[in-house]
């Protein structure tokens, strides 16, 4: 018998290997975005002091794309171009608004979030996906289930002491609150609950927006002890830094309710600042490890593609100011990161990739037809193979017909004015040194000008929040509804 044995177990095998093999089911996804997160996260390596194990475990679990940018450095422009997978420069969209389902471009688009739920995925979102709230015409085409947004809780008195009547937001300290209340980790506790609440016979897509390290920057005071003030490192900072740059530069963030790096040190607020974007960065990479163990705990991490992503970076004294709406790497530079089914655990792609690319990327890896309308490229070579070349760069557009091209060396930026900048990170990664000038360059400089965005679309909303309006045939400006007089002195905060 046994002799016989052998052989018929051969050939069963044989038959089952020949088989056709059953389809693999439709991966959940969990869809983690941060708000004015920069590369201050261990993995990246922004600041020494980052504590962000979580997501530095999520990176090592799948795939960091270490040289990812946004397509523009401000949160609705960035997240319309995302989740509609058009470039800012293609819709017009460049301020705080319009809605972009009130833009002629995209007011019929079939969203990223719209796609999957059109395909049977059951989706859910909470916090801060889009930019404010749902769109007011069908809000279940894009999430079945929208989340109740919890604010923290403001203290009684801020705790920064800047001049004259700061916006409510530009404040930064530790609140006398437990975890419970914050508003990230209530954040959190919905999509925990939604993964758990998730049908079996369904993926699920379930969206989860932190609003940490986005101002005001509380957290409970557990967390601010993670870094004493006096310990605490500064980013380094060259006080000449804009010597060389274009007026130009200034005019895309004229005048911000972010203070100048010159106030920050006058009202030795620069430390307490940097500190408390360090501890909500850590409080909030908190939550993301709450996702993540949630995730284990209901048995559906080996089947849930996670993707982290922040909407733009943000300043801390680099370039003089704080904030974003710059065309710099503070600004532009973003964690995106990618782990579960399909993805090489341990990858680390340095070759320029877009928030843009996130669409297409989750389309090829659910199965899920390409999308011939969508400006950005699929991901999915380099989340099996981190090395795979890709061709493109990187390109951020700040307002009308200013853009920025980063390649794996390069960041070029052309303003609407015609001034230029040239950076070469791998000799100069703070980009203090403006090479546009020198001939030697030119070459390099016509190269990168092949990328720059052929259409170029007027704004959706000319006297919007953080709209700068450029005549080139004049040379007329105006920021925000108001002109900006060639002589004007640039604005401060006192």
């Amino acid at each position: 018998m046994q002799k016989l044995f052998a052989p018929v177990v051969l050939a069963l095998c044989a038959l089952v290997s020949l088989a056709p093999k059953a389809p693999a089911a439709p991966p959940n996804i969990l869809f983690i975005a941060i708000d004015d997160l920069n590369d201050w996260i261990g993995c990246l390596g922004g600041h020494p002091q980052a504590l962000t194990p979580h997501m530095d475990q999520l990176a090592q679990r799948g795939t960091l794309f270490s040289n990812a940018h946004c397509q523009a450095p401000l949160c609705n422009p960035s997240r319309s171009s995302l989740l509609t997978g058009r470039r800012p420069s293609s819709t017009g969209i460049y301020g705080l608004s319009p809605h972009f389902r009130t833009v002629p471009e995209t007011k019929s688009l079939v969203t990223l979030p719209g796609t999957f739920t059109a395909a049977g995925w059951t989706t859910f979102t909470c916090g801060k996906i889009f930019h404010g709230f749902p769109p007011k015409a069908n809000p279940q085409a894009e999430f079945q289930t929208w989340a109740t947004h919890k604010n923290t809780p403001a203290p009684a008195k801020p705790f920064a002491n800047l001049p004259g009547k700061p916006h409510p937001l530009m404040d930064w300290g530790p609140v006398d609150q437990p975890d419970e209340q914050i508003s990230d980790y209530i954040t959190a506790s919905q999509a925990i609950e939604a993964i758990q609440k998730a049908p079996k016979d369904q993926p699920f897509f379930v969206a989860c927006g932190f609003h940490l390290p986005h101002v005001a920057l509380h957290a409970p005071k557990a967390w601010f002890d993670k870094f004493p003030l006096e310990k605490v490192q500064l980013p380094p900072v060259l006080d000449t830094d804009r010597d060389d740059i274009p007026r130009f530069s200034w005019y895309l963030h004229w005048k911000l309710p972010e203070p100048r790096l010159s106030t920050l040190r006058e009202r030795n607020e620069w430390l307490p600042l940097v500190r408390a974007y360090l501890a909500c960065t850590a409080f909030m990479d908190a939550q993301v490890g709450r996702l993540l163990d949630t995730l284990e705990q209901t048995g559906t991490a080996a089947n849930t593609l996670v993707v982290l992503w922040s909407d733009h970076g943000w300043h801390l004294g680099e370039k003089l100011i704080t904030g974003k709406n710059t065309l710099w790497e503070r600004s532009t530079r973003v964690p995106l990161i990618f782990a579960g089914p399909g993805v090489t655990p341990g990858g680390r792609c340095t070759a320029p990739a877009e928030l843009l690319d996130i669409f297409p990327t989750l389309l090829e890896a659910t199965g899920m037809p390409a999308r011939p309308d969508l400006e950005g490229h699929s991901l999915v070579p380099q989340l099996r193979d981190a090395s795979a070349p890709r061709p493109w760069p990187a390109i951020t557009t700040a307002n009308q017909n200013n853009h920025s091209i980063r390649t794996d060396r390069w960041r070029y930026i052309r303003y609407a004015d015609g001034s230029e900048e040239l950076y070469d990170l791998q000799a100069d990664p703070k980009e203090w040194h403006n090479l546009a000038a020198l001939p030697a360059h030119a070459q390099t400089k016509a190269e990168l000008a092949q990328w720059l965005p052929k259409t170029n679309l007027a704004s959706a909303d000319p006297a919007g929040q953080r709209v700068l309006l450029f005549d080139p045939a004049t040379g007329a400006l105006t920021w925000e509804g108001k002109s900006i007089n060639p002589g004007d002195p640039v604005p401060d905060d006192h």
